[in-house]
């Protein structure tokens, strides 16, 4: 029996969009997704990630004239985080909900044209809230990945099933949350389950076929495969690992990635790596000559699309001890002196810049305060440790010491998703002020169990907020402003051609700020947490915003005493749609 079921709710409309010829899309069309208002066809509105419309008809003088156009409910009672990116192509927008789900919904009236449900089996094992960040499309495709670890293909017409490929096993703490990644008629995935002691990986598949066409897994000791055939290994076997170690590493490439066309460079970040307890990880190593760092693990790798082989590393927390996961986005951009660079703010408090060409370190400032584990970042891009903030050693006690540690698991910045201005230059980084206790714990490998070895309660560091919303100006490491807001926040920013900054609040609040200070122009209350990513897009000559509305993701799970302090939060499920009119878009 096929594993999927699709659901046609409108069918009489599903019947007359089947009989409409969909444009197909190509790879020249995601090379110039940026540049094109009609469409979004990928995830970071460009496979670059940059999150820029440039887009002018919406600007700072009309923004307060922007006004509901339609919202679209995903119904029933499967009402948790959605973290969906809206995608846009030929008067359709296609979205993924919680659960695993697909829609395809008419751009103009926001009636749904189908639904695609995956059938989820018993046991899936998702690590932080059963999300979905969206899908990807090529040729006459819509590509999304599931909570049980697989692939799917939909024609995007008629929401049927062309083909449906194992990314890994979730019975062994697999699963996938990411939106797929196109290059080239390459569908492009990571994995997710970090937390049990999986190994992350990037695989490629044919796009028409979903035959696998390599595979890279990121921790060093394990075999690459290409065309069918072993490929290379990746790093050298316990260069960076004691023991047997490397076998259940971690590293889960849970976030995706980016893709550079300048450099024909995949760009991905691996997650922590497993067990979390950095002691057990590195027992003995230093003595016998392995550095400890736990290659490639809480690191950034450039990737050869064609062939998987890793190009280059930046490793954001060697001989990480915190979670600092190190998968968070991958920005290209040309900085002010016209230098090819890669921005990104890691889970560790720092700002990273990049040389785009190598991966080569260029520099790094703090973007939260009193980040505790770290002194700094010296020359060479590695951290300057501060030991005594290390969670402590359990190996010969029942619990290691505990140490209270900023930022938080959670990270100064988590998953959701910075914006860069190509008007201002600078990157908006949605953060979070919060601190942790932290211990670590004995623990032993069991196959799809939890491998953390450690306890830890996120701890609010300020009374009058936790979420924080930067503008940072890329060249200097300098904050330019800083919009402060209660809870923490947990949504994606987008920036525009006409000065705005986009963003959500889980206290419901979707906002519009001045690109230059940080002002609040314009904001809708949504009825539900946002945690979702918003877009903007060209319709029949008027400009239209989209976000997704409902409250879950990781803080209500993982967050300790800060979850109790936003406990009141609504769930939902909207997809929420505006439009500048016409005859206002010209209004002071």
């Amino acid at each position: 029996m096929n594993r999927f079921v699709k659901a046609a709710v409108a069918a009489t409309m599903t019947f007359a969009f089947s009989n409409v010829a969909v444009a197909q899309v190509t790879e020249e069309d995601l090379a110039n997704d940026q540049a094109t208002p009609g469409d979004i066809l990928t995830n970071g509105m460009g496979r670059n990630l940059q999150r820029y419309s440039p887009m002018e008809t919406l600007n700072k003088d009309n923004v307060e004239n922007l006004v509901p156009a339609w919202a679209f409910s995903l119904g029933g009672e499967k009402q948790r985080g959605q973290e969906t990116q809206p995608l846009v192509h030929d008067g359709v927008m296609y979205i993924t909900g919680s659960y695993s789900r697909l829609y395809a919904i008419d751009l103009k009236t926001g009636k749904e044209l189908w639904q695609f449900d995956a059938r989820l089996p018993e046991g899936i094992l998702p690590c932080c809230d059963v999300i979905n960040r969206g899908g990807a499309i090529y040729g006459d495709k819509i590509y999304f990945g599931t909570l049980d670890a697989r692939i799917v293909a939909l024609d995007l017409k008629t929401g049927d099933t062309v083909w449906n490929k194992k990314i890994a096993n979730y019975k062994e703490g697999y699963s996938y949350t990411a939106a797929p990644l196109i290059v080239n008629g390459l569908v492009i995935t990571g994995n997710s389950g970090g937390e049990f002691g999986i190994v992350g990986a990037v695989q490629a598949r044919d796009a028409e076929t979903g035959d696998l066409v390599w595979e890279r897994p990121v921790i060093e000791g394990h075999m690459g495969m290409l065309n069918g055939e072993e490929s290379t290994m990746t790093g050298t076997l316990n260069a960076t690992w004691p023991g047997d170690m490397w076998k259940t590493g971690g590293g889960a490439t849970w976030l995706g990635g980016s893709y550079d066309k300048d450099t024909d460079t995949l760009v991905f970040g691996t997650g922590n790596p497993a067990p979390w307890n950095s002691h057990l990880r590195n027992a003995g190593t230093p003595t016998e000559g392995n550095t400890g760092d736990n290659l490639y693990a809480a690191s950034r790798l450039g990737i050869d699309p064609a062939t998987g082989e890793i190009k280059w590393h930046f490793q954001t927390t060697p001989r990480e001890g915190w979670d600092f996961d190190g998968v968070n986005e991958v920005v290209a951009y040309t900085d002010r002196s016209g230098n090819q660079r890669f921005a990104t703010a890691d889970r560790n408090g720092y700002f990273y810049v990049l040389n785009r060409e190598d991966g080569a370190f260029v520099s790094a400032s703090p973007f939260v305060e009193n980040i505790s584990w770290a002194d700094g970042i010296d020359e060479n891009g590695r951290p300057i440790f501060v030991e005594d903030n290390r969670p402590g050693n359990p190996l010969e006690a029942d619990k290691g010491e505990m140490v209270f540690a900023v930022p938080s698991f959670l990270g100064g910045k988590n998953w959701m998703p910075m914006a860069y201005s190509g008007r201002t230059g600078n990157f908006y980084v949605p953060s979070n002020e919060w601190g942790m206790d932290i211990w670590n714990e004995p623990i032993s490998y069991k196959k799809g169990a939890a491998y953390l070895g450690a306890g830890f309660t996120i701890k609010p560091i300020f009374e009058d907020h936790i979420g924080s919303l930067k503008a940072i100006d890329p060249d200097t490491g300098e904050i330019k402003w800083n919009y402060k807001n209660d809870a923490p926040l947990w949504g994606g920013v987008m920036t525009t051609g006409g000065g705005l900054v986009f963003f959500g609040t889980p206290e419901g609040e979707f906002i519009a700020l001045d690109d230059e200070t940080g002002e609040k122009l314009w904001s809708f209350q949504t009825g539900s947490g946002i945690v979702g990513q918003p877009v903007t897009y060209e319709l029949d000559g008027e400009q239209y915003v989209s976000i997704i509305s409902g409250w879950g993701g990781a803080v209500p799970l993982w967050g300790g005493e800060v979850a109790k302090k936003v406990n009141y939060l609504n769930q939902g499920g909207t997809l929420w749609t505006f439009k500048l009119p016409k005859k206002l878009a010209s209004a002071n």
